[in-house]
């Protein structure tokens, strides 16, 4: 191993250049010891301090930390260290995905609180390159990051976070099971402190509270006084640590969050309050400084518990309303995904999703992972291979067996992916943004002119005014109205069976004008269909016909080829090759050394197509059309109802189906010929929506996410229904369990309220400032009670936004 020498001493954690000599340590100035790191490689360890040199480039620039072998991290500077995180089989624990080039993770990080906190973790690619994007789960403290494997490591990452002041909190037992949410306990702890701390200074100070202190003999007072300065101590330094550390990071970032006007009042309380305590000029505000942090720890907490509740219920109590086809005893049993288990075998159709890890077992996989990546092209795989959650097989059906379980959070982040559809912010959101970018630089603008108002008449009051300004001001309700209530939203939705992608798509539902729906599998019931198959070549003996249909056809997730597997299915399969599905269009393969095609009669050819009057799904064996199955469609429960709803709140409503025409007559009693559109191809379907759109329509597609996902994507809010099948859509913002679909109305009217509520939450949050600054500057408003409006006012927020949410939603119960 190459040893260096450090040619001249500078600060601890900055750059130094070494030279290949003789080695000694800058700290102990012993010689540093040639052996393995534990930590990565180019690194020289010192054993007497135990300190690590690490070169960083070919210049041999040096960086060092101070390690701590019993905890196994190090330390540069304040920065954690996470060592762990150079082992493969740690890392492979802890991503969500990863190939030669590229990993996508996600952190838990409890110091996540505010509007800043969000903006400072979403630009971490301004501060280095290697990383793609990232992305804030405000709900769940969670931020979850996309970069190149080959220019940064996941360590480094870790780094970053800990460096700006987002230390990650990984627990390998939520690495191994999920299904709890984390609990930050350190909150309890720094609680109490501030309790006993508060309650004990209260005590002390009780004779000055009467006017008793006078009384006294001067040495009780100065003795009550240092008792007081040692409770509070503990205070500033354990309890307030956490505003304290996210201010300094913030300054060390060059942004302004919400964390720095309430460090500055909490430093200033507390060193008047020390000033006045030890140079005898009054007893301070000890009890106003250990009320602050109490009430600021109280408001934290609350919110805490709160974000847990309403995180638990949408990631682990309410599933998405999609099934798997798991094979048991020789048949393919469709089971809820949260009702996977690990070893069991499912079935991937050509289309579907990867609900979890696992390996597969039986052919060969074309893997789609721009649901987790962003770049669509294809990666083969073959028997044994490893597949992550996300991927999207494009081809014939392959089995998998489990690996791990469904991770319902994991679906959600990966279905929130911006790739696959970025709509524009609303105006709550745009408000919530710009409020928590310019909100501090306000605030601590109103403290100085308040300050410097009151000096020259009272150095108290000057204090006082500027104190109160800052730790009574806060655009958190503004910050918090959003995701308190548009999450208890989500949850209420999510326990109906209606899965909303994010709080984005609630705000968006009161812009829509315009409904879409597909036909089929939307509006008709997906496997309820009168299926009879019609011989036209004059054969008596189709039984070996049959079994190669059946063996085409199951590999396909379109609702006809379910409906036809399910009439065949007494039929015994047979191996098939180049298999290959036309969307919109059909399928095909070769099965026992011949072409056998399913689809419309275009797909067919010419000669199904000889007699128009001739509507059904064509079947075609070496290119001879041997008949045709005529379906006969069930039209879903509450769909003439759903409509005639649309249609009296003003909205227009559309119908676009793949099929022939065969169902206008009985759709004309509902909509006229101009709302009903045959024979649409899914770019036919595309082009309608964007032509809907450029004139200036807000478009809601319904459809089944198959052969309609490009018109999903490119609406502005895309609705699939889901009935027992796998047809998770990135393409989709909401996923509809068929059961609901009568609801659908009354969801859409929940969705709206949410926004109502939103802007009744921040006209509350601005009339609060503004009473609230105007006895502040006065210098009418005590640090105290301050202390108390400022968790107090985001606490109103979260009921007001949880409990209206929860009134609104009580006819869903009927």
């Amino acid at each position: 191993m190459t040893t260096a020498t450090i040619q001249q001493p500078i600060l601890v954690s900055q750059p130094m250049p070494i030279a290949k000599s003789k080695t000694t340590c800058f700290h102990c100035h012993d010689t540093i010891t040639e052996k393995p790191i534990l930590f990565a490689d180019k690194s020289f360890c010192c054993e007497g301090c135990k300190t690590v040199y690490q070169i960083l480039d070919e210049n041999n620039l040096c960086t060092f930390y101070t390690l701590d072998v019993n905890a196994g991290t190090t330390q540069k500077g304040k920065t954690p260290q996470y060592a762990y995180m150079d082992d493969a089989e740690t890392v492979s624990k802890i991503v969500d995905y990863q190939d030669d080039s590229t990993t996508r993770v996600t952190f838990l990080l409890p110091s996540m609180h505010c509007a800043s906190c969000i903006w400072l973790l979403e630009n971490l690619h301004r501060i280095d390159p290697a990383i793609f994007n990232s992305k804030v789960n405000f709900l769940k403290r969670e931020v979850t990051i996309l970069f190149s494997n080959q220019e940064i490591k996941l360590r480094r990452i870790a780094e970053i976070l800990a460096s700006i002041g987002y230390a990650p909190e990984i627990n390998f037992n939520d690495v191994e099971n999920e299904g709890e949410v984390p609990i930050d306990r350190t909150i309890y702890y720094k609680l109490g402190v501030a309790f006993f701390a508060f309650g004990n200074i209260m005590l002390l100070s009780f004779p000055e509270y009467l006017g008793l202190d006078a009384s006294l003999e001067r040495g009780f007072a100065k003795f009550f006084g240092y008792i007081n300065l040692v409770l509070a101590t503990p205070v500033l330094l354990y309890s307030s640590r956490d505003y304290l550390v996210s201010a300094w990071q913030g300054v060390k970032q060059q942004t302004l969050n919400i964390d720095i006007p309430l460090s500055l009042g909490i430093i200033a309380l507390y060193g008047r309050s020390a000033f006045e305590i030890l140079t005898h000029t009054g007893a301070g505000y000890m009890d106003s400084f250990a009320g602050l942090i109490f009430f600021l720890l109280s408001g934290k907490w609350f919110q805490q518990k709160t974000f847990n509740h309403l995180s638990f219920e949408r990631d682990y109590k309410s599933y998405f309303p999609v099934a798997a086809n798991v094979r048991r005893e020789g048949r393919e049993v469709p089971t809820p995904i949260n009702k996977l288990q690990i070893g069991e075998i499912i079935t991937v159709r050509n289309g579907e999703l990867v609900p979890a890890d696992g390996v597969i077992l039986r052919g060969d996989a074309r893997m789609d992972y721009s649901f987790v990546t962003g770049e669509a092209d294809p990666v083969s795989k073959k028997s044994g291979d490893k597949v992550f959650a996300g991927g999207r097989q494009m081809g014939s059906s392959v089995d998998i067996t489990l690996t791990k379980r469904v991770s319902q959070s994991y679906l959600t982040e990966l279905w929130n992916n911006e790739a696959f559809k970025t709509a524009k912010k609303s105006h709550i959101s745009y408000l919530a943004d710009r409020a928590g970018r310019y909100f501090t630089g306000v605030i601590l603008l109103v403290s100085m002119v308040a300050f410097f108002y009151w000096l020259p008449q009272d150095m108290g009051k000057a204090i006082n005014a500027a104190t109160a300004v800052l730790i009574v001001a806060c655009p958190c309700a503004v910050a918090l109205a959003i995701p308190f209530t548009m999450g208890n939203i989500l949850r209420i939705l999510g326990r109906h069976e209606f899965y909303v992608k994010n709080t984005q798509v609630i705000e968006n539902f009161e812009r829509i004008d315009a409904v879409v729906f597909d036909k089929t599998g939307t509006i008709t019931e997906r496997l309820k269909n009168e299926v009879s198959f019609v011989n036209t070549s004059h054969s008596d003996n189709l039984d070996s016909a049959k079994s190669q249909i059946l063996s085409v056809v199951r590999h396909s997730n379109h609702p006809l080829s379910i409906q036809i597997a399910e009439y065949l299915k007494d039929s015994p399969f047979v191996d098939i090759t180049d298999y290959e599905e036309v969307i919109g269009k059909g399928v095909q393969a070769n099965a026992n050394q011949q072409l056998v095609k399913v689809g419309s009669a275009e797909f067919i050819g010419e000669k199904a197509q000889s007699d128009p009057s001739v509507k059904g799904v064509f079947v075609s064996i070496d290119d001879l059309v041997i008949g045709y199955f005529d379906m006969k469609p069930t039209y879903r429960t509450g769909f003439q109802q759903i409509i005639n709803t649309f249609k009296t709140a003003g909205k227009d409503v559309f119908i676009l189906s793949g099929d022939n025409e065969k169902e206008r007559p009985f759709l004309a009693q509902f909509l006229t010929d101009k709302f009903l559109n045959f024979n649409q191809t899914p770019s036919d379907k595309l082009n309608f929506i964007k032509k809907l759109q450029s004139q200036g329509q807000k478009v809601l597609m319904i459809g089944d996410g198959l052969n309609d996902a490009g018109a999903l994507q490119q609406s502005d809010i895309g609705v699939v229904i889901s009935e027992n099948t796998n047809n998770f859509s990135p393409a989709c913002d909401a996923i509809l369990k068929a059961d609901q679909f009568p609801k659908l109305p009354e969801f859409l009217h929940l969705s709206k309220m949410g926004s109502v509520i939103v802007n009744r939450a921040y006209l509350i949050a601005l009339c609060y400032n503004i009473v609230g600054l105007s006895y502040a500057v006065s210098s009418n408003l005590s640090p105290v009670v301050a202390a108390i409006l400022m968790p107090l006012s985001s606490v109103t927020i979260v009921l007001f936004g949880v409990l209206t949410g929860n009134y609104m939603a009580r006819r869903l119960e009927k």
